[in-house]
């Protein structure tokens, strides 16, 4: 009796496995991208290496902020030292669950939400993001555009430059996966 016990609970943990929808971002093709706008300038910065996993309904994100990279330098260095103040708040995560039911291991365009936790400047906020992701060949690519509101977040816009950025910024992400296979 007890090798049958064992023998369906091995069975049981093969079938779960086999089943689990386990993705690892590629290497360097993670692009978070922000914008902002005012009638003054437009800021944009891009990050791509960053990285990200999907494990069935879950999904993270992790950037460190210093890998945004600004058309000038100079930008690149407020944003780090006066906005982002990355030394004292290196990464940025979201973890959150894709809140319709998918089968990335099907070919196809499924168009999800995902709500979850952003952690940005040493705050954490529940958001609720929407997403396309786009399954083709076992590869998954995954497109999202969504705001953020810098006040949600605790970052100050000083009056000097308060005219130069936005209260609110556009942030997008393209980011393509490969199934997860264990080294």
């Amino acid at each position: 009796m007890k090798k049958i016990i064992a023998f369906t609970a091995l069975l049981f943990a093969g079938y779960s496995s086999i089943n689990a929808q386990v993705f690892k971002s590629k290497k360097d093709e993670v692009k978070i991208s922000f914008f902002s706008s005012t009638p003054i300038e437009d800021i944009s910065a891009l990050h791509s290496t960053s990285t990200s996993f999907i494990a069935n309904d879950s999904i993270k994100f992790s950037l460190s902020n210093t890998g945004f990279i600004f058309k000038s330098p100079l930008m690149q260095e407020h944003f780090n030292e006066n906005y982002m103040e990355s030394a004292k708040y290196p990464k940025s995560t979201f973890r959150g669950k894709i809140n319709e039911k998918t089968d990335l291991s099907k070919d196809g365009v499924y168009k999800v939400t995902c709500t979850g936790v952003m952690f940005m400047h040493g705050v954490e906020k529940v958001i609720t993001m929407p997403g396309t992701f786009t399954v083709k060949g076992g590869d998954v690519n995954l497109v999202s555009s969504f705001k953020v509101r810098l006040d949600d977040y605790k970052i100050a816009r000083p009056k000097v430059v308060m005219e130069k950025i936005a209260e609110e910024l556009d942030i997008k992400i393209n980011a393509n996966y490969a199934p997860y296979k264990k080294p």
